[in-house]
């Protein structure tokens, strides 16, 4: 986890709001960030995306939503719609995309994020000016560039070749606003989300206060079940005699993963076999892991994908020759099994693959909320053993409820 400090004192402009704990959120998708930080104890006013779908789901579940592209709204009209004033939103919260795109013409930088929907992002911070935020994306934002270039042709003289520039960027930018941030990447795995799923996970803070990403709440090996990570098996095993709509798989496709024992893949196949099933694929480089790949029950999931039918992308029930369903495919990301999903099939998968897990979402803003109070220090010279994680999630949950009455 790293930091960067801003220097100065505790804003008293907006004190009279220091109790409000309203979300506005953006790029929100199927919510299951929004659905997390709920169950933290927030309260999410109002959401906002582009895809038709994203809005239809969204509504079909109660929630006010500005539908349409962040380039056309202006804040004004979110902090409208919201209720909220400037500065009285407890935070902001999404994930904008931030590869490039070219706008008037002009494109900054093939990795620039001054030329995405990042600087759409910054300008509503910039003028609700919440008292914390939350940025999240692909765990690449880290290391990545701000110039591509083929390793032939790296010039380690060019600035915008070096690995994190993007990162810099993106901080810099936050900086301007007088953010204090925080940021480093997340296994949803290590927060009690059946799934491995590693996200990059930035927190600011107006008021100069003492944030921090969360500590984990489960374990590889942890002498108490409860605190271990969960499986598959536990998330979806009572869905086997009913388990929703899902793609179908092809001819091929499934006689082939007929031949996939429970928690294989590809290589699992006759050696025969193997060549006639991949295509073109089995010359390629790489590891190849996400063809013809079946999920056990006794393992957490793979980051579960947008299209589990795909070839390359493939995520399999652990003993039936098929894709995870679309309920399925949401139980694994901790959705409540009432969650309606609008659309195909195919824009159902979309939008749960998508989403960050609902237990990940809750740890932040469980983590953001006992910043705010004030009960997230934890004080001990050494943890010994298993008694770490006792302190932790003691610390942990002073900081909100979960969310239920």
């Amino acid at each position: 986890m790293k930091q960067r400090k801003k220097d100065g004192k505790i804003s008293t402009l907006y004190k009279k709001y220091q109790n409000n704990r309203d979300v506005i959120s953006f790029f929100s998708g199927a919510m299951g960030l929004d659905i997390g930080l709920s169950k933290a104890g927030l309260h999410v006013v109002i959401g906002q995306d582009f895809e038709p779908a994203c809005v239809e789901t969204m509504k079909a579940n109660g929630h006010k939503v500005l539908g349409g592209d962040i380039r056309n709204i202006e804040p004004e009209t979110m902090l409208q719609l919201s209720g909220l004033h400037k500065g009285e939103p407890f935070l902001i919260c999404g994930g904008p995309p931030c590869q490039p795109f070219s706008t008037a013409g002009k494109r900054l930088g093939i990795n620039d994020p001054r030329g995405s929907l990042f600087m759409d992002y910054i300008r509503m911070i910039d003028y609700i000016r919440p008292r914390f935020f939350i940025m999240e994306n692909v765990k690449g934002i880290m290391s990545a560039p701000l110039k591509h270039v083929p390793a032939a042709e790296y010039d380690k003289n060019d600035p915008k070749q070096k690995l994190g520039t993007v990162l810099d960027v993106i901080l810099a930018e936050f900086d301007k606003l007088g953010y204090k941030t925080v940021y480093g990447i997340l296994d949803a795995v290590n927060y009690g989300v059946p799934q491995f799923r590693e996200r990059f996970v930035l927190i600011g803070s107006r008021d100069n206060e003492d944030i921090f990403l969360p500590f984990p709440t489960h374990f590889q090996m942890h002498q108490n079940p409860e605190y271990r990570w969960k499986a598959v098996g536990e998330a979806i095993k009572d869905l086997e005699e009913n388990p929703g709509e899902y793609s179908k798989l092809s001819g091929d496709r499934k006689k082939y993963i007929h031949l996939v024992p429970e928690g294989g893949n590809w290589r699992d196949l006759p050696a025969e076999l193997i060549p006639l099933a991949m295509g073109g694929a089995y010359e390629s480089g790489g590891g190849k892991v996400g063809f013809y790949r079946r999920l056990s029950y006794s393992q957490p999931a793979p980051t579960v994908t947008t299209a589990p039918a795909q070839k390359a992308t493939m995520l399999c029930h652990p003993n039936q020759d098929r894709p995870l369903s679309v309920k399925e495919y949401a139980r694994i990301q901790q959705f409540p099994d009432d969650w309606i999903f609008t659309g195909t099939v195919a824009a159902k998968y979309k939008q749960i693959g998508n989403a960050v897990p609902v237990g990940l979402a809750k740890a932040i803003g469980q983590a953001i909320i006992a910043t705010a109070d004030k009960t997230s220090t934890i004080q001990t010279k050494r943890f010994r053993g298993t008694s770490v994680h006792n302190k932790i999630k003691n610390a942990m949950e002073l900081g909100g409820s979960d969310g239920t009455n």
